[in-house]
């Protein structure tokens, strides 16, 4: 989903003469914190990394930056999220417990939704206008966390807040490449829905690729694709769950973003966004392919023709991900 058409692309991050960007990461001593800001120290458009997390991130911070690359990097742990945040312009948030076997996402929510909740606080009074990135799980609920948390605050923009879902796009295109032996950078997914399980949708009919995938086939790579994250917390057999492959797509993300900042025009991704899509079906928040702009949100496209099974995906997965959705509002409400 990589647009190419005003930047080149060097070691895979888009460069430019401007680059003038501060990216936040909060939760960056964790398993996915550590490798999503090592691949940010590579990003040419990135000329300050801040790196917070509760303990560990000034050690982390030390390290990757002694990468050879131009931008300046700093750790801040406890109470120093204030000077993290502070004139960031992209903020990435991986923070929270990691999956182990046999849970699902919504075992994470009663844990990381407090974990969530705090730092969107903390977003919204240090740094409202940032565009932010969430990856923390279960993404169907912790962006609407943040989403009323930014609205107790009286700084919602529905712009700015996104779930990355894009680990999902990337599963779905080496996937697709595997069955069909072609190289999955040339093969781009649309995957829609949200971000767990039955949630997650992939448009497999709209790929030249994957139109002709049928039957068992079929069945298996959505099967595969919506529960990616078990094959992975399986074989860690209890030690960890996706953290190097989501620290890529969390990266891959962050830099549509300041492509997208940067003033590159046509960079889509598929984001978890407040969305009109369904919202007449109780769905408030939907990932669908979206352009980026400066200010974030650009243009949230219609999802297009849809195949029948498709059609019955969509059918499983919009009623989960309205009690996904539900289940974040009300525990701000709680508060």
């Amino acid at each position: 989903m990589f647009a190419r058409r005003s930047t080149q692309l060097v070691r895979g991050f888009a460069t430019s003469a401007r680059a003038p960007y501060h990216v936040a990461v909060l939760g960056a001593a964790g398993g996915i914190g550590q490798p999503l800001s090592l691949l940010l120290k590579q990003n040419p458009l990135v000329t300050k990394l801040s790196l917070y997390d509760v303990r560990g991130a000034p050690g982390v911070a030390a390290d990757i930056s002694h990468v050879n690359t131009a931008s300046e990097v700093k750790g801040f742990e406890k109470d120093d999220i204030k000077d993290a945040l502070t004139g960031a312009d992209v903020i990435i948030i991986p923070a929270g417990v990691p999956r182990k076997p046999g849970m699902t996402r919504d075992d994470l929510f009663n844990t990381n939704a407090s974990i969530v909740q705090t730092l969107a606080e903390a977003a919204a009074t240090h740094a409202p206008k940032a565009l932010i990135g969430i990856i923390s799980n279960p993404v169907n609920s912790t962006v609407p966390i943040f989403a009323e948390t930014f609205k107790a605050k009286g700084v919602y923009d529905p712009k700015r807040i996104f779930g990355v879902t894009t680990l999902d796009v990337v599963r779905a295109s080496r996937f697709l490449g595997e069955i069909k032996n072609a190289d999955p950078k040339d093969i781009e997914v649309t995957v829609v829905g949200g971000h767990s399980g039955v949630t997650i949708i992939p448009l497999l009919s709209q790929t030249p690729l994957g139109k002709d995938v049928k039957g068992e086939e079929y069945k298996k790579i959505v099967h595969r694709i919506q529960f990616g994250g078990d094959e992975v917390v399986q074989a860690k057999a209890g030690t960890g769950s996706a953290t190097l492959s989501m620290g890529y797509a969390g990266a891959r993300f962050a830099n549509s973003l300041l492509r997208a900042l940067n003033g590159e025009k046509g960079v889509v991704e598929p984001t978890f966004v407040d969305s009109p899509l369904f919202k007449d079906q109780g769905v408030s928040h939907f990932s669908s392919n979206v352009e980026l702009g400066p200010n974030g949100v650009e243009k949230i496209h219609e999802l297009g023709a849809l195949s029948a099974e498709e059609e019955e995906l969509l059918k499983a997965a919009l009623p989960e991900l309205q009690k996904n959705i539900k289940k974040g509002v009300d525990f701000v409400a709680s508060k």
